[in-house]
Order: structure tokens, then C-alpha cells, then sequence
């Protein structure tokens, strides 16, 4: 996208800019056949470029996410992607997930900046109250990550996901507006 990007959301390390239709093609080549990646996330679909190009038509329309890439300011480059899915304004809810696709930017704090960004914007620009989501018992380094921003575990849904020929749990975790300003 290049120095004119529009940068909705930044820090000095990375900035969170919409979801364009030049992107596709990035996530569909790195961010869907990561084997890694589809394991964290546990995907199991299989996308092809149209079935892509239909997700985006169908949730460009759709006013209740915020579909976001991460990209490096030094850069510009795309590492990951970031949403804030189910917003329910009534309520002053929504859920949030991350996938940072780049491994070679993995555990350097770009996913937990990311995520702090989109969770205050959350908070101070859309008025949520509560923001969850879910991580994969498996998922050890989303898992601290999100304790880190102050996220807190309600449960766990047991055996509820199937990939690689094991059952897995998922742990559902939020983080109130409150406690997201009283968090170190």
C-alpha cells in the first residue's frame, strides 16, 4: 500500500489499515496454507481464490466486524491480520481475533501491540464494555499474550476442536473496559 496507506490505528512499531481488495491475494497465497498457522487458528476449510473473493464481497457489507491487516511502520509491510467481529452495540459487546502470518515476526510483541490498539479503539471509539475470544488450549504464546493485555479466562469448552486426529479445548477469555485501564 505504500507510505499514503490509511493508518486507522498505530504505535510506533506497526499500524492497523482496512482490509483492501489488493490484499487478497497475500492472504490467500501466505495467511491460508500456512500449515502453522492453520493449525493455531484451527482451520481445517479448504479456499479457493473465488471462495475468497466471496468472503471479502460478503463482509465488506457487513457492519457488525472490522476486518483490519497489521503492518510494519518501518515498512509497510502486511504481517498478520486483526478483526473485532460480532459488534453488538446494545449490549457493548464484541469478540476480537489476530493472526500474525509471518512467522519470523512471531514472539516480538507485534500481535500484542496490535491487539492493544484494536481493543482501545474498542473501547474509547465504539463504546464496548466486553471484548472476548477464544484460544485453543494448545495455543500457549496467544494464550500469554492475551493474559498480558489483562484478558481473563471464563472457561473451557472441552474437546472442542478436532484437527490432526486429536480433540482439542478451547478456552473462552474476555477483558472488561475497566479492567483493560487498570491492567499494568
Amino acid at each position: 500500500m505504500g507510505k499514503d496507506s490509511i493508518k486507522l490505528l498505530e504505535d510506533e512499531r506497526v499500524y492497523l489499515r482496512p482490509l483492501e481488495q489488493e490484499d487478497l491475494g497475500l492472504f490467500y497465497t501466505k495467511a491460508l496454507w500456512d500449515r502453522e498457522g492453520r493449525r493455531l487458528t484451527g482451520t481445517q476449510a479448504v479456499f479457493s481464490r473465488q471462495g475468497v473473493q466471496n468472503w471479502f464481497d460478503r463482509i465488506a457489507l457487513d457492519d457488525s466486524r472490522i476486518d483490519l491487516v497489521i503492518c510494519l511502520q518501518e515498512t509497510d509491510q502486511i504481517i498478520g491480520d486483526i478483526a473485532m467481529l460480532d459488534i453488538d452495540y446494545q449490549n457493548r459487546k464484541s469478540v476480537v481475533r489476530i493472526s500474525i502470518f509471518d512467522k519470523n515476526y512471531w514472539g516480538h510483541g507485534y500481535g500484542t501491540a496490535s491487539l492493544s490498539l484494536l481493543i482501545r479503539y474498542g473501547f474509547e471509539m465504539l463504546n464496548m464494555n466486553r471484548i472476548g475470544l477464544d484460544v485453543f488450549s494448545f495455543n500457549e504464546r496467544a494464550w500469554k499474550c492475551y493474559q498480558k493485555l489483562g484478558f481473563r479466562e471464563e472457561g473451557r469448552l472441552r474437546e472442542d476442536l478436532f484437527y490432526d486426529g486429536k480433540y482439542h479445548d478451547s478456552i473462552v477469555m474476555s477483558i472488561l473496559k475497566r479492567e483493560f485501564y487498570e491492567s499494568p
